[in-house]
């Protein structure tokens, strides 16, 4: 949290040098910040800052592109003339454990089109969706538990 602290204030540095303050100047002054960082590992005590930082990114990039992919599934549902949907409702068994990441797995599932977090067990451990494709029970919970829920492990680990 420190080294991500000093990069904001790097990125605001940057700006501030600049003269603008704008979001291109901010963004390229964190990224300026993120490689000196990086580079000044070695110096400074070892972190797993700049590791973190990408599989962040990593997890955004997947979360836009799985969000894309459902947009682009539904819209192709609704406009085709024939139907392809096979609703169900899945339970999931989590290996997320804090209420945080329970949280972000339900919201991401909502947010993306054709699934919908409905409930979590009292003990924590299983998520009920609703999906709209459901072909096999198997490959619907391998879908979620080797997408979302493994990108959340790798980010809170």
């Amino acid at each position: 949290m420190r080294l991500f602290l000093l990069n904001i204030l790097l990125a605001i540095t940057w700006a501030a040098l600049l003269g603008e303050f704008t979001a291109t100047n901010l963004l390229a002054g964190f990224v300026f910040g993120y490689l000196m960082l990086w580079v000044m590992q070695y110096v400074m005590e070892a972190s797993n800052y700049s590791v973190k930082v990408l599989q962040i990114i990593s997890f955004a990039a997947y979360f836009l592109w799985e969000l894309l992919w459902a947009n682009l599934r539904v819209a192709y549902n609704v406009l085709a003339p024939y139907d392809r949907m096979r609703p169900g409702i899945i339970a999931i068994p989590l290996d997320i454990e804090t209420d945080v990441e329970i949280t972000l797995l339900a919201n991401l599932i909502t947010l993306t089109p054709g699934t919908l977090s409905l409930d979590v067990s009292d003990d924590r451990r299983t998520l009920y969706i609703h999906n709209i494709y459901v072909s096999t029970l198997e490959d619907a919970k391998l879908d979620i538990k080797q997408g979302f829920e493994r990108k959340i492990r790798e980010v809170f680990e």
